[in-house]
């Protein structure tokens, strides 16, 4: 993100200060000419809850002044920009894997298995793919199965959220369908505060674990730190 200020004055000699924060643009592909997918993953650091994740396949020319890493975007942004992508895209799915996949694998696993469930209900199916982050397994589509059809190559880039438009993508679907997960879930479990804090570890939220205990939500393999 840039930030730069504006400088404003008038005939009285008063003068005003401005900030103004702007988007650094982002690649639109790794590779011209490619049908390329971005996968992005949400909630990987969650106390409680699924993680999500998102693959999507951009049509050529896609463009939103708004879309950036949703984790720089504001909930209003977040909301505006997935219509947009849910429109535009050429195929998107979001898939999740449970906190009991989480804890009977890890977080790593969890994560990287719900991409490869999201990219599972891509159709067209991708010629590439870019993955958030530095860690990824061979993709096989046909149900994982190798002797059905070849790897799919991938590369994955660190903050790769912020340097290409598909991965962005990606991560505002991610986020905001896993959001609206947790806020659903806060009406059965409202004493943890997850229509604000998704799972995530903060105050409110530990203190409630210390109060109330864990639910069939939480991630039992996790480090709480109470």
């Amino acid at each position: 993100m840039l930030f730069y200020g504006i400088i404003q004055g008038d005939k009285g000699n008063n003068f005003s200060f401005t900030f103004v924060y702007m988007y650094f643009p982002l690649l639109p592909h790794f590779q011209a000419g490619r049908r390329e997918a971005g996968c992005d993953e949400a909630g990987r650091g969650c106390l409680a809850g699924p993680v999500y994740a998102a693959a999507v396949i951009l049509p050529p020319g896609f463009d939103h002044p708004l879309l950036q890493d949703s984790k720089l975007m504001s909930p209003k942004h977040r909301a505006e920009v997935r219509d947009y992508i849910l429109e535009k895209a050429v195929s998107w799915s979001v898939a999740g894997c449970s906190p009991l996949e989480i804890d009977q694998w890890n977080i790593l696993r969890a994560s990287i298995t719900a991409m490869h469930r999201a990219l599972d209900q891509l159709a067209p199916v991708p010629e590439f793919i870019l993955v958030d982050g530095n860690r990824f397994y061979p993709y096989h589509p046909g149900n994982g199965e190798p002797l059905l059809s070849p790897v799919i190559p991938h590369r994955c880039i660190v903050r790769g959220d912020r340097h290409f438009a598909a991965i962005a993508a990606a991560s505002v679907l991610a986020k905001t369908f896993r959001d609206e997960y947790m806020v659903e879930q806060d009406l059965l479990y409202p004493q943890y505060g997850w229509k604000d804090n998704k799972g995530y570890p903060t105050g409110k939220h530990r203190e409630a674990i210390r109060e109330f205990g864990l639910t069939s939500l939480h991630r039992k393999s996790f480090s709480y730190h109470l």
